[in-house]
């Protein structure tokens, strides 16, 4: 080969390697809390209070008691739990468009749970996303966030669950199909996406700031949901908290936006929500979130609480697709309004308007008004159709009520109608969803 030829492929070689290189840096993207450009320090050299660990109200209770906390604020149970069954004993069935993926026994049980794990081989699993036996864990287990909860707390939680009653229970095989089936493949996807470092707190901000930082990103893992994925299935954080669909939900936008995300909302109205699940004249949680505020947000101190929503504030504004004027309530008139499809009407005239009314403004509970929430709002009309498919199971505050699922009693047709005559008359711009679009969405649900 004339030296001419191979001076050329050599460099043909090394333009190709920088070009892929820096292709797989900007997939990379920002982490988490890029955004803040106050300088990040070692948690050991932040002078202000520790915005790790536990409120301050817990400061003297036990190990064990500290990480039941923890744990109820990293959400555990909802996702290692399935219904009906027992606590922590996993089988909940994550299903995605290439198969299905099934949460572990994280009971201390020691053939089918995390009985013999080590304190060390807790931390791997928790911070690296790397089993006992070695093998990689599938990011369902959102290990890219649990990386920045501190060694403590991640051993406080396993002292928790180690203090629970062993459960024996294996959970399903996976369905997943090639090429996702090979989890040897995960190691690649770890390297460049899951940063492997612990919080370091922004010496720049307050410690409320700080704390609500930790419990966002860390433990309650907020971006899981709320961050848009980009080609790799990792978190883009260049879009931060901008809304995007999981598990057949949409997760709102939670951004400062003024219009799509939550920076009109008032401090109140965000504490209310994430502490009962309900905001006058924004909405009530449903599904994952509604899950969350019942074993997690509700459970947690006030001053978290307000701490998650001095962090939420200070994430930028990233305006998404849905409308930034929220339909004002509906004419007490049931002629008017709606859509031309008569099926949507008689739907919501047989099974919804007793509890929701004409207007939207539930004549029963806050809790079923229409009017301002956000899921009318959304012209993709995909949780409306999952509300009426699921119905709302919510345990928190006590006496709030929970809607029956329609699933069983209403078509694909029918639902798609129903959606779409509610955020129609409901709200500011009518959906278009199919039955085809209600078939995939009862896929998506969770077991």
């Amino acid at each position: 080969m004339r030296p001419t030829v191979r001076r050329g492929l050599v460099g043909g070689a090394v333009v190709a390697a920088v070009v892929a290189a820096a292709g797989l840096w900007w997939l990379r993207g920002p982490g988490p809390m890029a955004f803040a450009d106050g300088p990040k320090v070692a948690l050991a050299d932040y002078h202000g209070s520790d915005p790790t660990g536990v409120p301050a109200s817990l400061a003297k209770a036990s190990l064990v008691e500290r990480g039941e906390y923890l744990a109820r604020a990293a959400d555990c149970m909802v996702c290692h739990t399935v219904s009906g069954g027992q606590a922590y004993a996993g089988g909940l069935a994550f299903k995605l468009p290439f198969g299905a993926l099934y949460s572990t026994n994280i009971t201390p049980d020691k053939e089918t749970g995390i009985g013999n794990y080590s304190d060390q081989e807790f931390l791997d699993a928790i911070h690296r996303g790397v089993r006992r036996d070695g093998a990689r864990l599938y990011p369902a287990m959102p290990f890219v966030s649990y990386t920045y909860i501190t060694d403590a707390d991640a051993l406080a939680i396993k002292a928790y669950l180690f203090s629970l009653a062993p459960v024996r229970a294996a959970p399903p095989a996976n369905t997943l199909m090639f090429p996702f089936d090979q989890r040897w493949a995960m190691t690649f996807w770890s390297t460049l996406f899951n940063r492997d470092k612990r919080f370091e707190p922004d010496s720049d901000k307050s410690p409320e700031w700080n704390r609500g930082a930790y419990l966002a990103e860390a433990l309650a893992h907020c971006g899981e949901c709320h961050t848009p994925r980009n080609l790799a299935f990792a978190l883009d954080n260049r879009e931060k908290f901008a809304g995007a669909v999981a598990a057949g939900w949409h997760a709102y936008n939670i951004s400062s936006d003024k219009g799509s995300g939550v920076g009109a909302w008032t401090d109140d109205q965000l504490v209310s929500y994430l502490s009962t699940g309900h905001a006058a004249g924004r909405g009530t949680a449903s599904g994952p979130m509604g899950e969350a505020v019942d074993e997690s947000f509700s459970r947690m101190a006030p001053e978290d609480i307000r701490a998650l929503v001095a962090y939420l504030r200070s994430v930028p504004a990233v305006a998404s697709s849905e409308p930034a004027t929220l339909a004002p309530p509906a004419s007490q008139s049931p002629k008017s309004g709606g859509t031309a499809d008569a099926r949507g009407k008689m739907v919501f005239q047989g099974a919804c308007v007793s509890c929701h009314g004409w207007t939207g403004e539930s004549p029963l509970t806050p809790f079923a008004t229409l009017t301002g929430a956000r899921a009318v709002n959304d012209p993709g009309a995909i949780n409306v159709a999952q509300i009426v498919i699921s119905g709302t199971k919510r345990q928190s505050p006590p006496g709030a009520l929970s809607m029956p699922a329609f699933g069983s009693a209403y078509s694909d047709s029918e639902i798609a109608a129903v959606a779409n005559y509610v955020t129609a008359r409901f709200g500011s711009r009518g959906s278009q969803i199919t039955e085809q679009d209600v078939a995939a969405l009862r896929k998506q649900t969770s077991q």
